[in-house]
């Protein structure tokens, strides 16, 4: 089992920067590749990031391509998402994922564990 508890979201002017922290506990949680998800309401939830579980593998939503950045630190058991140029359409509550595979994350667009979920709101 692994629990997931998302932080670091907030109300920022487009253009801006926020970096949210995703802690982990539980389970080997270097041997979890992780990965970001959005959801507006009213709308289906969306990839954004994924990262290996040794951190040498990133992938991205095109949408996000240039502008965000996947990390983790595994001695800490964290992962990160910093977000930079941030849009309007960024608005979004960001959820943190860990899966035993990152196909299931990347492909499938879905995961064995979920955190609750933090609101980014990017105001024009």
């Amino acid at each position: 089992q692994v629990q997931l508890v998302e932080s670091g979201g907030g109300l920022v002017q487009a253009g801006g920067s926020l970096r949210l922290s995703c802690a982990a506990s539980g389970r080997a949680f270097n041997t979890y590749a992780m990965g970001w998800f959005r959801q507006v309401p009213g709308k289906e939830r969306e990839f954004v990031a994924a990262i290996s579980w040794s951190g040498g593998r990133t992938y991205y939503a095109d949408s996000v391509k240039g502008r965000f950045t996947i990390s983790r630190d595994n001695a800490n058991n964290i992962v990160y998402l910093q977000m930079n140029s941030l849009k309007p359409e960024d608005t979004a509550v960001y959820y943190c994922a860990a899966s035993s595979q990152i196909h299931t994350i990347v492909v499938v667009k879905g995961a064995d564990y979920w955190g609750q979920g933090t609101q980014v709101t990017v105001s024009s």
